[in-house]
């Protein structure tokens, strides 16, 4: 589990996250969501060490991110998988090149026992025999799952996803939701979501948090959302066209 306490991040003298406090759960998919420059993303380059906040605690488990040295650090972040917005594949290493990078970096594996991790997450995100292939023959959907592949390799205990879902049609965007949450159940992994879209929201949305000018206005699970009267949350939820019918019918129910 992650657990957020009361932290304060300013560039320029501008006020980003303003007391924000947050509890991310453990086997559970987890979304920060809100508008552009609600502070969302710093939010997430804070948990993810890139920046430290002015004031205010970041625990992971029992240990305190924001007290860490820089050994301890690089030791959690090798407990970290990221998902990057643009999946971040190398285009010049296959798909099994890329997979392997983080064991290659980070562990004294020989080539067989990494090999066999490989491959065993390149089945487990149903990309068998795409080995050799290159990540420009590779549709946006294939390269987000080498993405999760190369970010579940190391078998971590935390899982960042920024904007999974970024380029990527509806029915596949679906998938990779559903893919993110089994791998959260199976793994019994905190994972983290950054998102703006409202249909993996309710997919897969667990734990929500919805930041506003920098501040946490709501939090809940996507069972709640039909349920709240925070009127700064129900204007950003119900900007979506599909879920205001889906209020309407509700409500005439």
């Amino acid at each position: 589990m992650i657990v957020v306490k009361n932290i304060y991040k300013s560039f320029d003298e501008t006020t980003i996250l303003n007391g924000v406090s947050a509890f991310f759960e453990k086997g559970k998919t987890n979304l920060i969501i809100g508008q552009s420059g609600s502070g969302k993303t710093v939010l997430l380059k804070c948990l993810l060490g890139l920046h430290t906040p002015e004031t205010g605690k970041i625990f992971f488990g029992d240990n305190s991110l924001t007290d860490m040295k820089e050994k301890e650090r690089r030791v959690l972040r090798q407990k970290m998988g990221i998902v990057f917005q643009g999946s971040a594949l190398f285009d010049s290493m296959n798909v099994e090149e890329n997979i392997m990078f983080p064991m290659r970096m980070f562990t004294n594996k020989n080539n067989d026992e990494i090999l066999d991790r490989v491959n065993e997450v390149i089945n487990r995100v149903n990309l068998t025999n795409s080995n050799s292939k290159m990540p420009s023959e590779l549709s946006g959907g294939m390269q987000k799952r080498v993405a999760i592949a190369r970010a579940i390799v190391m078998n971590p205990n935390f899982l960042f996803c920024d904007e999974p879902n970024s380029g990527l049609d509806p029915k596949t965007s679906i998938l990779i939701d559903n893919l993110i949450q089994e791998i959260t159940k199976e793994y019994n992994i905190t994972t983290v979501v950054n998102t703006h879209d409202m249909n993996s929201v309710m997919e897969i949305g667990e734990n929500i948090i919805f930041l506003q000018n920098g501040e946490k206005e709501w939090e809940g699970s996507n069972k709640d959302i039909f349920k709240t009267d925070n009127k700064p949350f129900i204007d950003f939820v119900y900007s979506s066209e599909i879920l205001k019918k889906a209020r309407k019918a509700l409500k005439k129910s």
